[in-house]
């Protein structure tokens, strides 16, 4: 991946299949970590939801505003009186401090495990292969703002639009991965 390195140099697909892969096992890790505390947490709210003539929240959404929240990005929801409330249900301990390591850990070692694929050995090529996992990773990051949001008639909740496309979608993916890719070539044969 030098200055003289073509587009065909750079293992696209491996790299989309990693930042793929990355987003999929760090959401099924987080799942499976906090899925029954998420339900026993809701079961409250979709009592009275379900009362009311609404559906519940299925825990498989609210897993994932932890998903991104351990990204820093909020939680929006509708307040009073119209506008937004923004928060981290992490930093307001309503989840461990721990799934903040998550993002960094699943993409330094996607970083690491693609550049050792293509057997790169100068760090700053590790670092530039290292961020095109950000390809694979942006996708479903994009998805899943979406697909975690739940929607009613006039409003709806879940992760930020802006900042999840941004943090979860490509700085984080970027960055990690840069960093991953670099230790990796850095520490090649």
């Amino acid at each position: 991946m030098s200055a003289s390195s073509t587009g065909r140099d750079v293992p696209w697909v491996p790299a989309a299949a990693v930042g793929i892969a990355a987003y999929v096992l760090q959401y099924l890790v987080v799942y499976l970590w906090q899925a029954n505390r998420v339900r026993d947490q809701l079961s409250g709210l979709n009592a009275v939801i379900e009362f009311l003539g609404g559906q519940a929240i299925p825990a498989w959404q609210a897993v994932g505003w932890l998903f991104y929240n351990a990204h820093f990005v909020s939680f929006t929801y509708p307040s009073f009186g119209g506008g937004r409330t923004a928060t981290n249900l992490i930093a307001s301990g309503n989840a461990p401090q721990l799934l903040y390591v998550l993002p960094p850990l699943f993409l330094l070692v996607g970083g690491y495990l693609l550049v050792r694929s293509v057997s790169l050995a100068d760090p700053t090529d590790g670092a530039l292969c290292g961020t095109v996992l950000s390809l694979g990773y942006a996708v479903p990051a994009w998805f899943g703002v979406f697909a975690f949001r739940i929607t009613t008639e006039s409003n709806w909740l879940g992760p930020d639009l802006v900042t999840g496309i941004v943090l979860a979608g490509v700085v984080y993916p970027v960055v990690f991965g840069a960093i991953g890719g670099a230790v990796a070539a850095a520490t090649s044969d």
